[in-house]
Formats: structure tokens, C-alpha cells, sequence
């Protein structure tokens, strides 16, 4: 199985590594992004592991940063939605199909 980003997912990471970079510097923005990437390959592997939420999919919140992905299976794998910081508006991004 493979992962695929919503493009608002994508800005969704981008975000969040500028964000660490200018706050916390370039070594806790690659540990955020390799913890979304070890999170994404989870997934992957196991796509029921997350908690089920409105219209077929499923959240699952990263292990040392306060974010979550939201997610749906496909055919071939998952469609990761939103990477969305847990403190943000509870609706960020569920319009994204």
C-alpha cells in the first residue's frame, strides 16, 4: 500500500515545517517531518488504526508533535486529507475530499 497527499495537506506540512524551522530551528523541523513520514507509513500498513470519523475516514495523531492526520483508504493505499494541529478549529480542512 502507498500514501498520497491532498494538496491542502501538503501546504498542510509545509506549514508546519516553516513554522518549526523559524521557531525551533532546521533539527525539530525534520524530526516533524519524519515523524509525519514514519505516522504515513503506519498508515499504510495498517489503515484501520485510526479513529473513525464523519464520511469514511479515520484520524490519527502524531506521537511527539500536537498534530493529527486525517485520512480515507483508496483503492491502493490511503489518502492522508489534513495534517492538522490538534489546537486549530476542529473543522480544519473537512470539506477535503
Amino acid at each position: 500500500m502507498t500514501y498520497s497527499l491532498h494538496p491542502g495537506a501538503e501546504r498542510d506540512v509545509s506549514d508546519a515545517l516553516d513554522f518549526y524551522t523559524e521557531q525551533a530551528g532546521l533539527q525539530v523541523a525534520k524530526r516533524f517531518l519524519a515523524e509525519f513520514e514514519r505516522v504515513a507509513e503506519l498508515l499504510t500498513r495498517y489503515p484501520d488504526v485510526g479513529t473513525p470519523a464523519a464520511k469514511g475516514r479515520r484520524v490519527f495523531p502524531l506521537q511527539v508533535f500536537p498534530y493529527s492526520v486525517m485520512y480515507r483508504r483508496i483503492d491502493n493505499g490511503i489518502r492522508i486529507l489534513v495534517v492538522r494541529h490538534q489546537r486549530r478549529k476542529p473543522n480544519y480542512g473537512r470539506g477535503r475530499r
